[in-house]
């Protein structure tokens, strides 16, 4: 009796040992994962602040949440089952199904960029002061944000996707559960902080004493210029990383030309400038892909304002 109670203690405790391996496992995967797609987490960061500017201050973080909740919702509902069901049924899909979303973004860029230079509407002031303060506009902002949000979040779940391919289902499943969790918290805590940085600003300014009241008019003062710079890098963001999906997607269909050429320019200035090699190979290899999104959407922005009906949509 004892020596059957011994062995099943035994066995519980082997149990246990395996699955604390299993979770460490899974964490070590999920951060592996999650450093893969570090790159478009920055993108995803620097796009999102945009959405929330013009806003009153008491509006920012609801709004934020609520693209937030829209985000996790697209990485697990949506985003999650897809990659899977594809990853293990119909892989070669996903190549496709991603520059179809890099084309979207390289859209959106254009779009952004076009606007900027004078092509889109803009409504006189009292206008848009209203519409800043109605319902309508945040509606649309959000449903903006969580639009864009779908295609950065899709390409971080591929990405994260493709270090654990070689992970069983059930622990592919969770690692990237894990993933889209601690990336959305890290996303749009990061959001959170840097549009609200302004209202600490302005309560250091009034009831700081000294060095502090000093810090808290700096940044009264700097955070409209760090906002409109993260506007301009969310819609860099925006076209760098379609242009890369669409060079990336292209060379796993065998037309590997335009990527390879970008990246031997890389490798090439990366070599004469030894001391900031990396730096340099990733502004050149970025430079590019921005430049293959500007294209790519105005192509379809230029389409899309032919289309019969859209000037007077204007």
């Amino acid at each position: 009796m004892s020596g059957g109670l011994v062995a099943l203690l035994d066995d519980v405790a082997a149990i246990a040992r395996l699955a604390a391996a299993s979770v460490d496992d899974i964490g070590a995967a999920a951060g592996r994962a999650s450093m893969k797609a570090v790159g478009v987490v920055i993108d995803d960061t620097a796009v999102t602040p945009r959405y929330v500017t013009g806003f009153s201050p008491n509006r920012e973080l609801p709004i934020i949440w609520r693209i937030a909740r829209g985000s996790l919702r697209n990485k697990v509902v949506f985003i999650l089952p897809a990659a899977l069901l594809l990853s293990q049924f119909l892989p070669g899909a996903i190549t496709p199904i991603l520059m179809l979303g890099g084309a979207y973004l390289c859209f959106e860029g254009a779009e952004k960029l076009y606007e900027a230079v004078g092509g889109g509407h803009h409504a006189a002031p009292q206008e848009q002061e209203a519409a800043l303060g109605s319902t309508d506009h945040e509606q649309k902002m959000i449903s903006g944000a969580i639009r864009t949000d779908f295609i950065l979040s899709a390409e971080i779940m591929a990405l994260s996707l493709s270090e654990v391919a070689g992970e069983p289902f059930v622990s592919r499943t969770i690692i990237l559960i894990v993933v889209a969790l601690l990336i959305t918290a890290l996303v749009y805590g990061v959001v959170g902080l840097i549009v609200k940085m302004d209202d600490l600003g302005l309560k250091l300014a009034k009831s700081g004493v000294g060095a502090a009241r000093a810090f808290g008019r700096g940044l009264v003062k700097g955070m409209p210029v760090v906002l409109g710079a993260l506007s301009v890098i969310g819609t860099a963001a925006m076209l760098w990383v379609g242009g890369h999906i669409l060079l990336v997607g292209l060379e796993e269909f065998g037309l590997g030309g335009p990527y390879k050429a970008l990246h031997g320019a890389a490798v090439a200035a990366g070599h004469a400038i030894p001391a900031l090699e990396g730096l340099v190979e990733w502004l050149v290899e970025t430079l590019g892909s921005a430049v293959v999104g500007v294209v790519v959407g105005g192509i379809i922005v230029a389409l899309m304002h032919l289309r019969p009906g859209r000037k007077a949509a204007h």
